[in-house]
């Protein structure tokens, strides 16, 4: 039962003023949905330096730059052949030894890394650790030697990322263009226009991945090369019809592996460097008389790069057949360089990921006033709760407002269990700008923000982030129930106070004798928390 009592001696904080009026919430007091501005006293000072690194299937990469009159001038670049790859055993366990090469390559980045601000570097893995089943433990491992976090992402935010790169590499010209990057695991096929792509995929085709399928013993056949390039395009048969129907200006490739083509072709003088279809064919005869990758150093392909050349060269001649390209130009930005602009864009308050969750909003017509209300609501007690429960950092607060915005998605689909609905539908759409761990995390909090507080709500959620998610609920919980009237009011005068697997929250009593449907809110969820050994005290003034 709700204990009402006057006694304040409990409380380690004074009770929060809230300079709000009286008045209902109004839309024009909402969070902002998309916060792009480039005004100084809302842009936060850029870090000296910006750093980001690319934990790719087949080569890890890092690359630190300075950011100068709104252009990334590079400083410094590294790269290794680390073959994550190649080093997943036949349950799709990442090896120790694999994980060993991973983690001395990270041990000499992690050198160049000393000293940075957090938020001036990223670092990301790609298809190897998508689909790794230990990927966690490596994780854990790769964030102890490098200081800071790692997040995995999904295909097509590879995508997105890799056409950023893309995009500011080149000259700003008018019509769409078409990117590919051939990874070791994954290849990316994105249309865009300017900085803004289109349409963006990620097959699951790569030049490693390939190489010990069609090429494991380095030899070079007709039969073998017909078999690789079959394969590549039938996983294109995905995307053929649509994207040669959008059709564009211009094609361009990003990868190691197209690099390495370019180079070939312009030593045989087949072409300048330029790669066209008939270039293309031409290379693929050369290959086949040749027999054995070792053979490619005397083409000028590196002895590291010799065994994925014939993949990733089966890959990008079935794309050219598929989608009908003419000609093929080599662009520098890659993956890395799209981080680098992608951390500038967080900084200067022009995230993506704000864009995502208005796009969110708007595509399953969520309640943007009341969302906005509970989101209010929510900051609110977390400002007083965050010391507390160590919930002080800006990952926490995202994660707490977007989940606010959200938390109403899954009635485009029923009312009934449409927080279960809006769980599934954040953990499994394509978000840009999210890694794999924050959109888990965020589907987390929906799922959980309304009805049983049970252990199923977080029983994907890695051991050590399951106490910090369980008190970003309980903050979601309080908020939702404060709002349940949604006549849209600023959130009370409460002070909160709290340990561990308890909060106690005070609230005016007049406001409360007010809202006898909010009292009942409240009884219900003391029963629904206390099932996860969660103590909620209500108390008035």
């Amino acid at each position: 039962m709700i204990r009402i009592s006057n006694d304040r001696s409990h409380l380690l904080t004074a009770p929060a003023k809230f300079p709000y009026s009286t008045a209902k919430f109004t839309p024009h007091r909402m969070p902002t949905i998309v916060t792009a501005t480039t005004n100084a006293e809302n842009t936060a000072p850029t870090p000296d330096l910006l750093a980001a690194i690319d934990m790719g299937s087949n080569s890890f990469h890092m690359v630190v730059a300075r950011l100068v009159h709104g252009e990334i001038r590079t400083i410094e670049k590294m790269g290794e052949k680390v073959q994550l790859g190649a080093g997943l055993d036949e349950n799709n366990c990442l090896t120790e030894e694999a994980q060993q090469r991973a983690l001395e390559c990270l041990g000499r980045f992690a050198q160049r890394l000393q000293g940075m601000p957090s938020e001036a570097v990223q670092i990301v893995g790609t298809n190897a650790l998508r689909v790794a089943r230990n990927k966690q433990e490596f994780i854990a491992r790769a964030e102890e030697v490098l200081g800071y976090p790692v997040a995995v992402i999904a295909g097509r935010e590879e995508a997105r990322l890799v056409y950023l790169g893309v995009s500011h590499t080149l000259s700003d010209d008018k019509g769409r263009r078409l990117v590919i990057d051939i990874g070791g695991g994954s290849t990316e096929f994105i249309i865009g226009q300017r900085f803004e792509p289109q349409e963006m995929e990620s097959l699951h085709m790569g030049c490693v991945s390939f190489r010990n399928r069609y090429f494991p013993d380095g030899k070079i056949t007709k039969r073998q090369m017909e078999k690789a390039v079959t394969h590549a395009e039938q996983e294109l048969l995905n995307i053929r019809q649509h994207y040669r129907a959008i059709g564009w200006q211009s094609s361009v490739g990003s990868s190691g592996s197209i690099k390495a083509i370019a180079n070939v072709l312009a030593t045989l003088k087949i072409t300048d460097g330029t790669i066209t279809r008939e270039a293309m064919e031409e290379l693929r005869k050369r290959l086949i008389s040749l027999g054995k990758a070792e053979k490619l150093a005397d083409l000028g392909v590196r002895t590291e790069r010799q065994s994925i050349f014939p993949a990733g060269f089966a890959i990008l001649l079935a794309a050219f057949r598929s989608l009908d390209i003419k000609t093929m130009t080599f662009a520098d930005g890659a993956l890395r360089e799209g981080l680098l602009y992608d951390i500038v864009g967080r900084i200067q308050h022009e995230d993506v990921r704000e864009r995502t969750i208005a796009a969110l909003q708007e595509r399953y017509h969520v309640d943007q006033v009341h969302g906005a209300a509970v989101e209010e609501t929510a900051i609110a007690a977390w400002d007083q709760m965050a010391d507390h429960w160590d919930l002080r950092t800006a990952n926490d607060e995202d994660l707490l407002r977007w989940a606010c915005r959200l938390h109403e998605i899954g009635l485009t689909i029923s009312h009934s269990q449409y927080h279960k609905h809006g769980g599934y539908l954040l953990r499994y759409s394509d978000l840009p700008g999210f890694s794999q761990q924050f959109q888990k995390d965020l589907a987390t909090l929906v799922r959980g923000h309304r009805r049983k507080f049970s252990p199923a709500v977080f029983q994907d959620i890695e051991p050590e982030d399951r106490s910090r998610l369980r008190h970003l609920c309980v903050l979601v919980r309080l908020a939702v129930l404060l709002q349940h009237p949604r006549n849209h009011e600023p959130p009370p005068e409460m002070a909160l106070d709290g340990r561990q697997n308890r909060l106690i929250v005070e609230l005016p009593k007049d406001w409360l004798s007010q809202r006898p449907l909010t009292l009942a809110d409240l009884q219900n969820e003391q029963e629904y928390l206390s099932r996860q050994d969660f103590t909620l005290e209500v108390r008035t003034r």
